[in-house]
């Protein structure tokens, strides 16, 4: 990666719009990957992503737009992958071009439902993409405050500090502060177990719980991944820094959270599939709920709330007694 560095953003919902939006703050042209072509167009014409995050003003003369995957990997050298881990696969089917020597950021929030590994091992296992090309873009920081332009910070992970460094001083601007790790593995899966949890404060606003309790719950949520994370990949690292318990607490208590969002709702007496149709936007943490579970049944971590959230959504036991019996098992 040189001073001349081409990124090319891929998918078209929020937070690649949030993105877009950052790199161009800094950077002459964004690639920028998209299906739809009325979206495309839209952008060009009204200079904003009709669908999402419209608030947000683009400047298309800045952006290299287009409808086609294999014409935007082929051209560009560091690629940001925005789109929703539940779709994925299917937009990767498309490629017939190798991106095995390309930089690939993970700036997704999930797990491959395919594969049943973070986006970072997905990209290594699937695709012989090398860890120091592989790097992540976490939060705390929600797209609509982008959009906004409030003060964001972003952790960019990356085992290769040099390409972290390079794609933080892509993204940093007047209200984004950026800060880099080498922990691409933990902030990867902290950003997929934050919606879990997530979910959870959902529920339990639903059923009637107050603050007090989403104190409590948080504060065993930060602890539960500590653990869950320690199992998977042992080092060094602060779990209290923004990339873990900052991402943590804004997915948990923000009103822009789609995961408390869909959580409220299943709290409520929502089915699953009745939550998912009423949302216009996918929430990753379903998804990752069945994935952490299926980790952890090898892993063996304490998780009350994962277990709590996976009886819920995928076994169908009612809200209320799961709850109940959560309420037992925190401190």
């Amino acid at each position: 990666m040189n001073n001349q560095i081409k990124i090319a953003v891929l998918g078209g919902g929020s937070w690649a719009t949030a993105i877009v939006k950052m790199l161009s703050e800094n950077l002459e042209t964004i690639g920028w990957y998209m299906r739809s072509v009325y979206a495309i167009e839209h952008i060009k014409r009204n200079k904003h992503n009709p669908s999402y995050l419209s608030s947000a003003e683009l400047h298309p003369e800045q952006l290299d737009l287009s409808d086609d995957i294999n014409a935007i990997v082929e051209n560009y050298d560091v690629l940001i992958f925005a789109i929703p881990s539940a779709f994925l696969s299917t937009e990767l089917e498309k490629l017939t071009v190798s991106i095995e020597k390309k930089v690939v950021f993970s700036a997704i929030k999930g797990i491959v439902p395919e594969s049943g590994l973070i986006v970072g091992e997905h990209f290594h296992k699937q695709y012989n993409i090398p860890y120091e090309n592989i790097g992540v873009v976490s939060g705390p920081c929600h797209a609509e405050e982008v959009a906004m332009e409030r003060l964001s910070y972003l952790t960019i992970a990356c085992q290769d500090e040099t390409k972290a460094k390079q794609l933080s001083n892509a993204i940093a601007g007047r209200y984004i502060k950026t800060k880099i790790s080498d922990d691409i593995v933990g902030t990867e899966y902290a950003a997929m177990l934050k919606n879990i949890y997530a979910i959870a404060a959902g529920i339990a606003h639903g059923l009637g719980y107050g603050d007090n309790f989403q104190a409590v719950l948080m504060s065993n949520g930060i602890r539960e991944m500590k653990r869950f994370i320690k199992k998977v990949h042992k080092m060094k690292r602060n779990i209290n820094n923004s990339a873990y318990l900052g991402d943590l607490l804004v997915t948990g208590y923000s009103t822009f959270s789609r995961n408390r969002m869909f959580g409220n709702m299943i709290g409520k007496g929502y089915t699953v599939k009745s939550a998912m149709l009423e949302m216009s936007m996918v929430a990753e943490g379903y998804y990752a709920t069945k994935s952490a579970y299926k980790i952890n049944q090898k892993n063996k971590a304490k998780t009350p709330i994962i277990d709590a959230v996976y009886n819920v959504l995928y076994d169908k036991k009612e809200a209320k007694d799961e709850f109940l019996k959560l309420t037992n098992r925190l401190d």
